[in-house]
């Protein structure tokens, strides 16, 4: 997988810095605050784990990483630009291009097939029909899917679904990749698997990483484990 779009051309280590980093929400007139003031450095390469209990914030935190919610405080930066200092429609095109997104659940579009699927970011970036096939079909291919190009998600295991929700994250060469509870809806075989599958990926792309999960087992194979408690990481 190529870099498309790099920031910058540098091969700066640092890839993502969080700085006093607070987020709260209102419920029922009350002022919930999540997120306390986190700190936090993310090399490239680095595989870091993201634990807690339910509720504390992990979704929450890579959120916030991935330019989907604004902090109500502090910067996050990417290779030393502040995120939340660009627009709106600027802001979606960093994160098309630098930010791979893995769900729990694999948000495939049904009407469209694993190849159809992993196309999507690309597309949506602009490039033509032909240049994004070719990019999903690599990198199905390197997920073990070139076999099920044309199968829609139906026709797909829950594992194979999720490997084209990996595929789909990965099209863009994103820089950083973000994996909420990757394996949470997968049986312990499979999601062994995709553990597996998403760590030889990382460590052959150079990715950085971050993964939140409530699986210990998991959390243990990052070369990081942070846990987050009362809105604060440890």
């Amino acid at each position: 997988m190529n870099r498309e779009g790099n920031m910058e051309s540098g091969k700066a280590t640092e890839v993502m810095r969080l700085a006093g980093v607070r987020k709260t929400y209102a419920h029922n007139r009350n002022m919930i605050q999540v997120l306390k003031g986190i700190d936090l450095v993310i090399d490239s390469g680095e595989s870091i784990a993201i634990t807690g209990v339910s509720g504390v914030g992990k979704s929450t935190l890579l959120n916030v990483m991935g330019s989907l919610d604004v902090p109500t405080e502090g910067q996050v930066l990417f290779r030393g630009k502040n995120l939340y200092e660009l627009d709106e429609a600027a802001l979606s095109r960093f994160r098309n291009r630098h930010i791979g997104f893995v769900f729990q659940f694999h948000h495939l579009l049904p009407e469209f097939n694993a190849l159809e699927n992993t196309m999507m970011p690309a597309l949506i970036a602009r490039y033509g029909k032909k240049k994004a096939a070719d990019m999903a079909v690599r990198v199905l291919e390197k997920v073990g899917l070139s076999h099920r190009l044309t199968h829609r998600a139906g026709e797909m295991s829950g594992g194979e679904q999720q490997r084209v929700a990996i595929a789909r994250a990965l099209v863009m060469g994103p820089e950083l990749l973000l994996a909420d509870e990757p394996t949470g809806n997968l049986d312990l075989e499979t999601g062994a698997m995709v553990a597996d599958l998403l760590l030889g990926l990382q460590k052959d792309e150079n990715l950085a990483m971050v993964i939140a999960t409530h699986n210990l087992k998991l959390a243990e194979l990052m070369s990081k484990r942070l846990e987050i408690t009362g809105g604060r990481i440890h």
